[in-house]
């Protein structure tokens, strides 16, 4: 998995990447809605098992992104800023899951500001099992009918579910069933079939032609596709 990962367990995260990687339309060029979900190889040791997801917000007309994402380090665990939607996680190079433009867009952002109050970890933070930046992205596009994606394998936590023991898989085309987030299995059509053991994940991908491997995520033939490619937003003059 370290292999895999090429984690350095070494890094400063004051003096790591934190760059923008030209992954977002410029705000700027862009007077469209987006919506963008991301994950990076987390920082230090986990990234040699797990990534953080979080996800980008920017209304129609407006001249920034708002990122949504929780941390174990602020209070509230969960919020949400103006900032780089596209920035490296200290050292580690950003993907891009899903992208919204438009009224689809819209309509995600009017529906994100809405029920981001009723997150039920907000003060809560645990790296593993969860809750943690993994399960709020999971949980976020559990709720909103628009992003029909679902987070890679290595997204440890995105199957903690609390008390519940089923529910829909994030992308909303399965089901899945989580003990605590500690052992659990999910079956989907953007999902493939994933067994959890102690939050690690083992399963098939066959959009990819592939195995999901814990702390790798998948290898197969086949680019792996977690949902919605990574569209391109038409750039429109303001106004």
């Amino acid at each position: 998995m370290w292999g895999f990962g090429g984690i350095d367990t070494r890094g400063d995260w004051r003096s790591a990447d934190r760059s923008s990687m030209g992954l977002a339309p410029d705000p700027t060029q862009t007077h469209a809605a987006v919506v963008q979900v991301y994950s990076a190889r987390a920082f230090d040791w986990r990234g040699i098992f797990a990534v953080h997801a979080w996800v980008a917000t920017k209304p129609r007309g407006a001249a920034h992104y708002t990122v949504h994402q929780v941390t174990g380090w602020g209070y509230p665990a969960l919020s949400s800023r103006i900032g780089g939607p596209d920035r490296a996680w200290f050292g580690s190079q950003p993907t891009v899951h899903a992208t919204l433009c438009g009224r689809e867009a819209e309509r995600a952002i009017e529906r994100i500001e809405t029920i981001l109050p009723d997150y039920p970890y907000r003060d809560r933070y645990r790296a593993w099992p969860g809750p943690n930046s993994n399960t709020f992205v999971a949980w976020l596009i559990r709720e909103i009918p628009e992003l029909s994606v679902s987070l890679p394998s290595t997204a440890i936590g995105k199957d903690f579910l609390g008390d519940e023991l089923v529910a829909t898989s994030p992308s909303g085309t399965g089901v899945q069933v989580s003990l605590g987030g500690l052992v659990g299995a999910a079956v989907g059509l953007q999902e493939g079939l994933e067994l959890n053991l102690g939050g690690l994940i083992l399963g098939i991908d066959p959009a990819a032609l592939g195995i999901k491997l814990p702390g790798i995520g998948t290898l197969g033939l086949l680019t792996p596709a977690y949902g919605q490619s990574p569209g391109e937003c038409p750039a429109v003059a303001a106004g």
